[in-house]
């Protein structure tokens, strides 16, 4: 008999979702989005707010994270959970990383799911941050799976985290953000175990749009395909990988900046600053990624000014572009106040479909112009095996040994074979290396893209 109930669909799904229902596309493109944001987790412990806030997100505290569609941080608000999990359970029974990586991708589908039920999702957000809002249904729905609860358990546990859900884009660009990513972990693990406490809230919680379509407008929700039939949105959609952590809209700019740059200078030669008439983006109206003169590093994250005029400046971005003492050098607040804004009629506020235009006009009347469709790193152009593991290394090698780092990159490329995957854990543990043995990679230059190990001790 069909089931009537979108809520009791999903609950049946992540309760009945088994290891032999991954594909290797699935699991191939689970274990890069693992490593990644094991990586930019580990980056993230040397922010200054990470240090005064316990439920501070690592992996989104520098806006480095990976990026889905429709827009989502899927990895954030679900790794962590079944990371903690797998520590704090007892040893026996043994989780081993096929079950990781089924609650994993458990996490990852439900959001995408969610996401497909309506058309506002599809574009970047302009009320609620996505993450704070599919991704602590995904959070919960991981933990359910990972902890074993049985399908009405499961159907609680998205009911209450729905109640748990939600942070404004008013906060994008501040401290604040990252905890949007945090919270959602932390109160998705918080529903799975209230529901197994018994706690119960509305079982049709998706189906309504005073439950969960209260976060999204014309909302259309529809009961998910039965096992049998069941396909991974991950199986069609790959996610993007940012080469340097800033909101994803800009890596278009900074693709079509260091173009240009090598219209307006030869070799090392500084940029003639001086000989700039002014700078045009033409740029999809994201109103909080547009931010002339940023005064902080979340600010300059979300700026497309700023990424322009720091690649068109150096040449590439790096991690420390985003320090305070570089967003208030003087050529780079000089070059700021020669950039307008463009919004052309066909370039949608969508990560799938939008482009960057830019153009530099000379004083002496020349003008030049390029154009960015896709950058390395979209899901149109996946960063490399070797591109993502160097981006691995970059992030963790002044938090971890390099030992424990050559670990974590064998261990989660076989993560399908791993009998206890605590052992991702143990690994995360071992001693940071002398600050001395890093300081020959503090600028690590990586095929295509420069990172930086810019890193502090995580004690």
């Amino acid at each position: 008999m069909p089931l009537k109930s979108v809520t009791e669909s999903f609950a049946k799904v992540i309760h009945g979702l088994k290891v032999g229902h991954l594909t290797d596309r699935v699991i191939q493109r689970s274990k890069r989005m693992v490593l990644d944001a094991l990586g930019v987790g580990l980056l993230g412990t040397s922010t200054e707010v990470f240090h005064k806030v316990s439920g501070y997100s690592k992996i989104h505290s520098m806006d480095f994270d990976d990026t889905w569609y429709p827009a989502t941080h899927p990895s954030g608000p679900v790794l962590p959970v079944l990371m903690a999990l797998s520590e704090a359970l007892p040893p026996s029974p043994k989780y081993s990383g096929l079950d990781l990586l089924l609650a994993f991708n458990v996490g990852i589908e439900v959001q995408g799911r969610l996401l497909r039920f309506s058309k506002e999702a599809y574009d970047i957000p302009k009320r609620f941050h996505p993450p704070s809002v599919v991704g602590t249904l995904g959070s919960a729905a991981a933990a359910s799976k990972f902890l074993g609860l049985s399908v009405t358990e499961c159907q609680e546990a998205l009911a209450i985290a729905v109640s748990y859900a939600g942070a404004p884009m008013a906060n994008a660009a501040t401290q604040t953000k990252p905890l949007h990513v945090g919270n959602a972990a932390r109160h998705g693990l918080e529903a799975a175990f209230l529901a197994m406490l018994g706690l119960q809230g509305n079982k049709q919680v998706l189906d309504l749009e005073t439950g969960f379509g209260a976060f999204y407008a014309n909302y259309s929700p529809k009961v998910l395909p039965d096992l049998d039939s069941h396909t991974w949105l991950l199986d069609k959609q790959d996610v993007a990988f940012k080469r340097f952590p800033a909101h994803l809209a800009t890596h278009w700019v900074a693709d079509t900046a260091a173009s240009l740059r090598r219209h307006l200078v030869s070799d090392k030669a500084p940029l003639p600053i001086d000989r700039i008439e002014r700078i045009v983006l033409r740029i999809p109206d994201v109103q909080y990624v547009n931010r002339p003169f940023p005064s902080s590093e979340h600010e300059a994250r979300h700026s497309f000014q700023y990424v322009a005029c720091a690649t068109l400046l150096d040449g590439a971005i790096t991690v420390p572009a985003f320090h305070k003492h570089q967003i208030n050098r003087p050529q780079v607040r000089q070059l700021l106040g020669k950039v307008e804004l463009e919004h052309p009629r066909d370039n949608l506020p969508n990560f799938n479909s939008l482009y960057c235009e830019m153009s530099v006009a000379l004083k002496d009347g020349a003008v030049f112009t390029e154009r960015s469709d896709t950058f390395y790193g979209h899901w149109r152009k996946p960063l490399s095996q070797k591109d993502l593991q160097e981006k691995f290394r970059a992030n963790s090698c002044r938090t971890l040994s390099c030992h424990a780092v050559e670990r974590l990159i064998e261990t989660v490329g076989n993560l399908e074979d791993l009998e206890d995957c605590s052992v991702l854990t143990t690994l995360l543990k071992e001693p940071s290396p002398p600050k001395i043995a890093s300081k020959s990679i503090y600028h690590l230059t990586v095929p295509s893209y420069n990172l930086s190990c810019g890193l502090t001790t995580s004690k």
